[in-house]
């Protein structure tokens, strides 16, 4: 990857990806999609990606904890989180970790297309 305009998405749920995945294209947008914290922790390029769209409550682990695991690693990409389990105490842990958006699933598509227009802004 060497064009900042890639977003890597993370989400167990594979309707949620391809979704997004079309969203992303319609508006300039290239996607890389996992559907496990493992798979995306295999991806060696995190540095060449615009932002990172992370679920929150993935099958194999957190959202929230693999985020810090980046930031430990080094990483700098924005991350935007989302979730369908809002609460207070999510809302709280995910603006601690640094993200850049948190959306509600589900989000409307402008909301994503500006979270991720931020990211990219941030990066360039």
């Amino acid at each position: 990857m060497t064009n900042r305009n890639v977003v890597l998405v993370v989400d167990d749920d594979p309707g949620i990806l391809m979704s997004v995945k079309r969203l992303l294209r319609a508006n300039g947008y290239e996607s890389l999609l996992f559907s496990t914290a493992r798979a995306f922790m295999e991806q060696v390029d995190f540095e060449n990606a615009c932002c990172i769209l992370l679920d929150i409550n993935l099958e194999d682990g957190s959202g929230i904890e693999l985020s810090y695991d980046l930031t430990a690693a080094g990483s700098s990409v924005p991350v935007i989180f989302m979730t369908g389990n809002d609460n207070p105490a999510v809302r709280k842990a995910a603006l601690e970790a640094g993200c850049v958006a948190y959306l509600t699933k589900p989000f409307s598509a402008k909301s994503l297309i500006d979270s991720v227009e931020r990211a990219w802004a941030g990066v360039m």
